[in-house]
């Protein structure tokens, strides 16, 4: 992934900056949209930060994780589709979207912890994640961590990558003018051109041109989809939380690996792929479904937001899932 890419996922989210909205668009021909509320829907408090996410309809329950920049609005065509049959719930991660923009050490740990809370104290039972992106990843590594209330994962282009359990990481030590010269050099020239990436990522003309570079039918890329990245990069923290994210987590990923997530892995999984994704292709997929069986691929012609680009496809392909999925038999070991 290159720098442009990382510059356009790091636009923050949250902030709740509440300015009135008129979205003139108009939802894909006969489905049902999300209504957009500036000031978000529901709002829990985790560790003593504000958390935002949005719950509809009733049933077993399904979790919809975003990926990097975005917030639950980009589910905006999945949520009252899968309402129909099921309790849906959309939560914002920490530092993104309506969620607060807190000046924390950010680590994939961290939204992994979010999520296996956020089934503790607001799900409150068994449940099937949902993610794209980064928040595919996030829901990977919540599922290994809270098995017992996990009966079903689905990824759409996740993030993460396969490592190569054999090799070492050990971190040279520092020396003296590293330590009091280089690094802190190094930082401050971090500060200057991050801080300028960020502020030309959080323009709007610069996020309708990123979007449609990674959507493949750009008809959905929107006022809608636009302003709900737009308005919580507004957040006075959004920069400072971008700047945390592109040093201390974009460039450190490969800490945690899909191989040792997967092996941990109890519950069936689905895999949703746009296989015309520039970012993750489809030999990702293919790679995932090898190392573990108990999945099920569906190759879509779409690019890296299947279930925002192809909704009603996603939304077909995950139901039918859905519909097979045996809870009780979902959580035993492979």
């Amino acid at each position: 992934m290159n720098r442009r890419s990382f510059a356009f996922r790091g636009i923050l989210a949250s902030g709740v900056s509440i300015t009135g909205s008129s979205l003139a668009t108009e939802p894909t021909q006969g489905m049902e949209r999300l209504p957009f509320k500036p000031e978000g829907y529901n709002f829990w408090t985790w560790r003593g930060h504000k958390i935002h996410y949005v719950v509809q309809g009733e049933g077993l329950p399904i979790v919809l994780i975003h990926g990097f920049g975005a917030s639950s609005y980009h589910w905006r065509y999945n949520i009252p589709e899968l309402a129909k049959k099921y309790k849906v719930y959309a939560v914002d991660l920490l530092g993104f979207g309506w969620s607060e923009k807190a000046l924390i050490e950010y680590d994939a740990m961290v939204w992994r912890d979010q999520v296996v809370d956020f089934l503790k104290e607001i799900v409150k039972e068994p449940a099937v994640l949902v993610g794209n992106s980064l928040g595919g990843f996030t829901a990977l590594v919540a599922a290994v961590g809270f098995p017992d209330q996990v009966v079903g994962l689905a990824l759409l282009n996740s993030a993460g990558q396969f490592g190569n359990p054999n090799e070492k990481m050990d971190e040279p030590e520092e020396s003296i003018l590293q330590k009091f010269v280089l690094k802190p050099l190094k930082e401050v020239f971090q500060r200057v051109v991050l801080g300028f990436l960020f502020w030309q990522a959080k323009q709007p003309a610069r996020i309708e041109s990123v979007l449609k570079s990674v959507y493949i039918n750009t008809s959905n890329v929107d006022d809608y989809l636009v302003e709900s990245i737009t308005m919580p990069a507004a957040d006075p923290n959004a920069g400072e939380v971008y700047y945390r994210l592109m040093t201390r987590f974009m460039l450190n990923q490969s800490k945690y690996t899909l191989n040792s997530a997967l092996s941990e892995l109890r519950c069936p999984l689905l895999l949703l792929w746009g296989d015309l994704d520039p970012w993750v292709g489809p030999a990702k997929a293919n790679r995932i479904k090898e190392f573990y069986p108990n999945s099920t691929l569906v190759n879509l012609k779409a690019g890296h937001c299947p279930h925002d680009e192809v909704p009603e496809l996603v939304n077909k392909s995950l139901m039918d899932w859905l519909s097979s999925l045996k809870p009780e038999a979902s959580l035993q070991t492979l």
